[in-house]
Formats: C-alpha cells, sequence, structure tokens
C-alpha cells in the first residue's frame, strides 16, 4: 500500500442505481477507491425532500456524518434532528440511523471506522417506526 493516494469523490462509481435510488440518491463509497484499511469514507447527494427509505445500524462501525451543503433531517433512535450546512453528527454503531433531505436537497460526507462490507444492519420502514 502506498503512504496516500488522492481520490476525486465525484469520479468514485455511484452505487445509488445499483438500490435503485437513482436520481434522488448519489452514494458514492471511496474506502476501496482510497485503499483505505481502517476507516470509510462517502459522498452522499439527496435530492429535494427526498427520504432514504430505510435506516440502519452496524456491528462494528461507529460514523460520522458532515453536511456539506443543503439541509437534512436525521432520525437517530426516536428523535430527528435538523442538521444545516457544517453540521456534524456521530452516531454510536448499535443506533439506528436514517436520512431525509431538505428542501433544497443536502450533500453529505460520511466517515466510519472500523467496519467494512457486511457490517451494515438495514432496518425497513424506518421512518414509519
Amino acid at each position: 500500500m502506498s503512504e496516500y493516494k488522492i481520490v476525486n469523490l465525484k469520479e468514485v462509481e455511484d452505487q445509488a442505481p445499483n438500490f435503485g435510488l437513482s436520481p434522488d440518491l448519489e452514494a458514492r463509497f471511496a474506502r476501496v477507491a482510497l485503499d483505505a484499511e481502517l476507516i470509510g469514507l462517502t459522498y452522499q447527494r439527496l435530492a429535494p425532500n427526498f427520504q432514504v427509505p430505510w435506516g440502519h445500524t452496524h456491528k462494528t462501525q461507529e460514523e460520522v456524518f458532515v453536511v456539506i451543503g443543503g439541509s437534512m433531517r436525521v432520525k437517530v433512535g426516536d428523535e430527528i434532528k435538523e442538521l444545516g450546512p457544517w453540521d456534524a453528527i456521530r452516531v454510536a454503531k448499535e443506533t439506528p440511523r436514517g436520512f431525509e433531505a431538505g428542501p433544497e436537497g443536502a450533500e453529505v460526507i460520511a466517515i466510519g471506522a472500523p467496519g467494512g462490507p457486511g457490517d451494515a444492519e438495514m432496518i425497513d420502514d424506518y421512518w414509519e417506526q
């Protein structure tokens, strides 16, 4: 592994079409592209008022989400929090979380560690619970 690697996040393959969520969601998971061993990094763009239809937890990975543009609502457990530009929220691995963009949409950077593929546990209909 090299000492560093530079990647343009907008050039990482968008995985949202694989979940049937494009064009309302753009999800670019950069861990592999960056050759990262101990940290994950994702760029997400949510269309205006788009609600991700599920929530999730993790087995081992805590996460930090940073809103870099627009606004969003985050459902954490039973609470709903409003986030705007440069707000960051850390979520413990076992805490359910779900996301909904504000009226102008949202751009988000997600950072997580440790973990990797297979660490997430999905929660269907999370916003209705």
